[in-house]
Order: structure tokens, then sequence, then C-alpha cells
């Protein structure tokens, strides 16, 4: 299993411990707009990267990820995310998640084909050569791929494609699953959604009379609840009090999150 592999462990709390720091840098820089964003998609993209670099550019990509390399060896970080996207990657009845990375490079340029080989074997990503000094072509091809990728969810990713390009590269999360106990769509109804102090937006709430896992955090001030899917997935939700938000977004770590797995 995975999980019992050192290798495995380790990669996992570095991308947890990544994604904290990373929402922290953007909440910071974003305070009046949502945040929306893939941890694991962000880290796999540039550790994929890093197979294209070395020396400081190298040291600066993994150590930028949270990676430890005196006590974490290169390859491992690679084997890692081979065992990570491997078990993430799932299509069956119950749940499916599609994850992948791509490469388009200008025609013009000839990565190595060990580069190409370990892109593929490690993150299973392709590379496709481009002619981006056509950008209407470029950028259709970029966007049929992502579009196939996610079932038509997402089209024209990008667009305005500069000529002189060098490479795209692209990261699709496909996600579709069932809650457990599903909504009754009849009960969803618009309530007021705050997204601070002062402003406040009308969006659609859900209700459901149920039994979730929930914990109320007495040192954050913030309620949890999880909300299982079909298949061993769930989401969780944090609220915290009126207030606490920022006690709350300081507290996000590693071990915040696994005394609050523990607790529900």
């Amino acid at each position: 299993s995975p999980l019992k592999n050192k290798t495995f462990v380790k990669l996992v709390f570095s991308n947890a411990d990544f994604a904290f720091s990373f929402y922290k840098l953007v909440a910071s820089e974003a305070t009046d707009k949502n945040i929306f964003f893939s941890p694991i998609s962000i880290s796999a993209s540039f550790a994929m990267l890093a197979l294209g670099a070395k020396a400081v550019t190298l040291t600066q990509i993994l150590e930028g990820l949270a990676f430890n390399l005196r006590k974490t060896q290169e390859q491992e970080i690679h084997e890692g995310f081979c065992q990570l996207l491997h078990m993430l990657n799932r299509s069956d009845s119950e749940f499916q998640l599609n994850l992948g990375n791509a490469l388009f490079i200008d025609e013009t340029l000839k990565p190595l084909q060990k580069f190409l080989d370990d892109v593929k074997s490690f993150y299973e990503s392709e590379a496709f050569s481009t002619d981006f000094n056509n950008s209407v072509v470029a950028e259709s091809q970029i966007n049929s791929y992502i579009e196939e990728k996610t079932n038509g969810k997402i089209v024209k990713l990008v667009e305005n494609l500069d000529p002189l390009t060098a490479m795209v590269l692209v990261n699709y999360v496909f996600f579709k699953a069932h809650w457990e106990k599903p909504f009754n769509t009849a009960q969803t109804k618009q309530e007021d959604f705050f997204v601070d102090q002062k402003t406040s937006v009308k969006v659609d709430m859900m209700y459901r009379k149920g039994y979730y896992r929930n914990y109320f955090d007495e040192e954050l001030s913030c309620w949890l609840v999880q909300i299982p899917y079909n298949g061993h997935v769930a989401a969780l939700f944090v609220l915290p009090d009126e207030g606490k938000m920022k006690l709350v977004e300081d507290a996000l770590l590693r071990r915040t999150i696994t005394k609050w797995e523990k607790s529900l």
C-alpha cells in the first residue's frame, strides 16, 4: 500500500505544507475575491518541470514546493508523484477523477528524449509540438485537448497567446461524484452569503436534515462538517464564527487538519 511507503508519506506531507502556505499567500493578496485552486495540480506540474531543470533552478522549484532536499532525494519525489497520481486517477460507477498534465512545446525546441520519457513515465504527461507563431492554431490545439480531458466542462482555456511563447504547461482536473445522501433540489433556496463583514450576496443554499460528522473547534472558534460522496471521498467544510476568519486562516497547517480529522 502506498500509505505504508515512507517516500509516499513524505510526499503527501510536503504537498500539504505547500498547499497551506500557497493558500495564505494568495489569500493575503486577494482579500476581496474568492479563491479556488487545486494544490496537487500545482505541485505535480512544477515537480514535473523539475525533470528538465538542474542546479539552482532545480533546487528552487523543489524547495518552493516545500520539499526538504536534505531528507528527500529528487528521484523519490518523482516516484512519489507517480504513485499518488496513479492512486488518485479513478473512473468507476461511484465517482470519476481525472488529473493530468500536458506540455505544448514550440516546434523549434527539441527537448531531450529522456525528459519526454520521464514526464510520461512519472507523470503520465503528454508532450505536443506546437506552432506558437500561428496563435489561432496553437490555441485551438490546447483548448481542444483540455475540452476533451474535462468532458466538455472547460472550454477556451487559453486565448491571446503570445507568438513568442516557448511552452505552455497545462494541468487539468475533472471530478464528478454523487453525494452519499442526496440533497433534494426542491429545498434549495436563495440565502445571504457573507463575503465579509459588510458585504453579502444571494446564493443558492442546499438543505438537508441528517447525521453528519461534525466538530466545533473551541480554540479556533469554527465549525467543521464532513459531507461524504459515494466512493470513500468526502468534502470538508469549515465555518468560522463571525469575525474569526483570520484566526482560522492563520491556523491552516497540516497539524490542524490532522487534529480535525481525529476529532470528526
